[in-house]
């Protein structure tokens, strides 16, 4: 097998940030070598500041160009679009409230926003947090859980997934096991969590467990050590915690996505040789590279790539774990939507603006 067919290989469990409104020679090159299995779009990607038909007509483009260089009919096509703070769309995009606001109208603002994100021709969501706003001083979770106690993220999250569900958009669970206790933020730093197995059976696994029995279809690994679980590596890494828990005690059949590797926690982990496969034979099958943070070249991904190949190689990634990934991804690509890019009629956003209003009350 020749080496792009090897890279090749790693694109069918890779996620590709794209770098602007328009694709660079750095994007095309990736698109068209790696073709990755699908994309994440970020702020950057929509043009800012123009009328919404002259916005989606450039995003239309952009994403005819991606399906074009990676010569793909049928991608994962996904945003980072929570509400709150998450929302990276112009408008007249509604900007529904953040999780923690929701309470009761979180079904139906999911719904709404998968209208939304279908218009967009996007057909995953990195959405909903599964995480419990149980720290205070939590940088990067805070108000985007649905509630500070089990019992009420887990209703939140349950909601919201079923309403996506319902309109058509696949949901994933993160941040697997948990990144709501932690006072320090996984994009700048690695966190260090000391809680037991046990500590996470009566809180931070509950609204996983809960979101598995209505099989979800991913789950995204967060980059957080958990040292009395396994002292070594973060749960991105772990198989104590993905193949253990996550496989083994909750049962989850579904394809596991890791976090962003560009992500200052874990991103020069990544840049030394055997931690793609660490990370496969951990329980991953899919992967994040943003290139959304600190500017990321191309050439991260590539090393990245080369790492995966150079590990099928040596025998230290075996196929059968790459087979089974792959499988899994396969299986859920075959049965997502691909959704024509659309304006929505000014009527239905006029409904979703006040919903956004009304749950902003509620």
């Amino acid at each position: 097998m020749s080496v792009s067919q090897e890279l090749r290989r790693f694109g069918h469990h890779l996620i590709l940030g794209i770098s602007s409104t328009t694709l660079s020679d750095d994007d095309k090159r990736a698109l068209n070598e790696l073709k990755p299995i699908g994309v994440i779009f970020f702020a950057k990607n929509f043009l800012d500041g123009t009328p919404y038909q002259v916005w989606l007509e450039s995003f239309k483009d952009l994403n005819r160009q991606i399906r074009e260089y990676t010569e793909r009919d049928s991608m994962f096509i996904t945003l980072d679009h929570e509400g709150g703070r998450v929302i990276r769309t112009p408008p007249p995009i509604t900007r529904f409230p953040h999780a923690l606001l929701l309470r009761s109208h979180a079904y139906e603002v999911a719904k709404a926003t998968a209208v939304e994100l279908k218009s967009l021709g996007i057909n995953l969501s990195w959405a909903p947090i599964a995480d419990i706003f149980s720290h205070p001083d939590n940088p990067v979770i805070g108000p985007r859980a649905f509630g500070n106690t089990p019992e009420t993220a887990t209703q939140g999250a349950r909601d919201y997934y079923l309403g996506i569900r319902d309109s058509g958009i696949l949901g994933c669970a993160k941040h697997f096991p948990g990144h709501g206790d932690t006072s320090k933020d996984s994009h700048i730093e690695l966190p260090i969590l000391n809680l037991t197995l046990e500590n996470l059976r009566l809180r931070e696994l509950i609204p996983f467990r809960a979101l598995i029995e209505l099989q979800i279809p991913l789950i995204m690994t967060v980059h957080i050590l958990f040292p009395k679980i396994d002292p070594e590596v973060p749960a991105t890494l772990s198989q104590a915690i993905l193949k253990t828990i996550l496989r083994e005690e909750l049962g989850f059949e579904g394809v596991v996505v890791s976090d962003d590797l560009d992500m200052k926690a874990i991103s020069d982990m990544f840049m030394k040789a055997g931690t793609v496969a660490r990370s496969f034979n951990a329980g991953c099958d899919l992967f994040i590279v943003s290139r959304n943070i600190n500017s990321s070249s191309i050439e991260r991904t590539y090393r990245i790539a080369e790492d995966f190949a150079d590990s099928l190689s040596n025998g230290s990634l075996d196929e059968a774990v790459v087979e089974a990934a792959r499988d899994r991804i396969d299986k859920l690509l075959a049965v997502t939507p691909q959704y024509p890019i659309h304006t929505l009629d000014k009527d239905v956003l006029l409904q979703h603006a006040q919903l956004a209003i009304a749950s902003s009350y509620s």
